[in-house]
C-alpha cells in the first residue's frame, strides 16, 4: 500500500482524488488544497471521500512531529513552494504535474507564452520536486497539437486540463508500481516567468501584434491585454471573442460580422 500526500486545486485535482481513492494499492493520508476559498472542488472531494485536510503549515508541523508519514507526494496545480520535510519525508519523492513544457516554460504564463511564441504544440510535464520551482528532473513530457492562430489562454488551459488528467493517472500508476523513483532526464535551461512579469506582459505597446496579444491573455474574469489611458487600464477584445461571449440566443440586428 503506497501512502500518498496529495497537493492540488481546481476540478482536475478533485477528479484525480476520486480516481486515486478507487485504487486498492493507494492510501491518501492527507490533502492540501485551497480550502480557504469558498467553492473549492478539491476541498469538496476530500470531504466527500473522508480524507484529512491540511494547510501547508499544519502538514509541515505534522511531518516534523512524525504524525504525517507518506511514501509519495503528488502536486497538481499546487501553488506553494515545497521545502524542508516536504522534500525529505517521501522516499519515492514528490511528483509535480506542471501544465507547460519543460524545460522551456517554467513558472507562470505558460499558456500566454505558447500563443505569443506561436507554438504548434503544447503539453504538460511530470517532474520531481526539488528545492526550487519547476527545476526538478523530468520524468516525461506529454504533448498535443494546437492552432497558434486561433488559441486563447482560456482555450489552451481547457485543452491542457483535459490532456493532463489521463497523463497524471498514467504517471502515478507507474510510480506506484515501480516503488522507486522513475527514470528522468535533466531539467536544464528554459525561461522562468514570475506572476509580476506575466502581468506586465499584458500591456499593449506600439508595434505589438494586438490580435495575438488579445488571444494570449484572454482568460475571463481576469484582466486581459490592455491599453492604458490617463492611468486607467482598459482590456481589449476582438470580434471572435466578442461573439463567443455573446448570448447564443441574441437577436440583435448587429450580431455577427461587423460588415454584415
Amino acid at each position: 500500500m503506497t501512502k500518498i500526500l496529495f497537493m492540488g486545486r481546481k476540478r482536475l485535482s478533485a477528479n484525480l482524488l476520486r480516481f486515486l481513492s478507487l485504487q486498492d494499492s493507494i492510501e491518501i493520508v492527507g490533502v492540501l488544497t485551497d480550502s480557504h476559498l469558498q467553492g473549492s472542488p478539491t476541498t469538496a472531494a476530500a470531504k466527500e471521500l473522508g480524507l484529512p485536510l491540511y494547510t501547508f503549515d499544519t502538514a509541515l508541523e505534522a511531518m516534523k512531529e512524525g504524525r504525517l508519514k507518506y511514501d509519495l507526494g503528488l502536486s497538481v496545480l499546487y501553488w506553494r513552494k515545497l521545502r524542508d520535510e516536504f522534500l525529505t519525508t517521501p522516499h519515492l519523492g514528490t511528483i509535480n504535474f506542471h501544465p507547460a513544457l519543460l524545460p522551456e516554460y517554467k513558472g507562470t504564463g505558460g499558456y500566454n507564452l505558447a500563443i505569443m511564441d506561436e507554438l504548434s504544440e503544447w503539453g504538460s510535464t511530470a517532474h520531481y520536486v526539488d528545492a526550487s520551482i519547476d527545476t526538478g528532473e523530468i520524468i516525461e513530457v506529454d504533448r498535443f497539437p494546437i492552432d497558434p492562430a486561433a488559441e486563447t489562454a482560456q482555450s489552451l488551459e481547457r485543452k491542457t486540463m483535459q490532456a493532463l488528467e489521463p497523463f497524471a493517472q498514467r504517471i502515478i500508476a507507474r510510480a506506484v508500481e515501480a516503488q522507486a523513483k522513475l527514470p528522468t532526464t535533466p531539467n536544464i535551461g528554459g525561461r522562468y516567468v514570475s506572476r509580476d512579469e506575466m502581468e506586465a506582459m499584458k500591456q499593449i505597446h506600439d508595434g505589438d501584434d494586438v490580435e495575438k496579444k488579445i488571444r494570449a491573455f484572454w482568460f475571463p474574469p481576469y484582466d486581459g491585454a490592455y491599453v492604458e489611458i490617463d492611468g486607467q487600464k482598459y482590456t481589449l477584445i476582438n470580434r471572435q471573442l466578442l461573439e463567443e461571449v455573446a448570448p447564443k440566443d441574441s437577436t440583435s440586428l448587429f450580431a455577427g460580422k461587423a460588415n454584415a
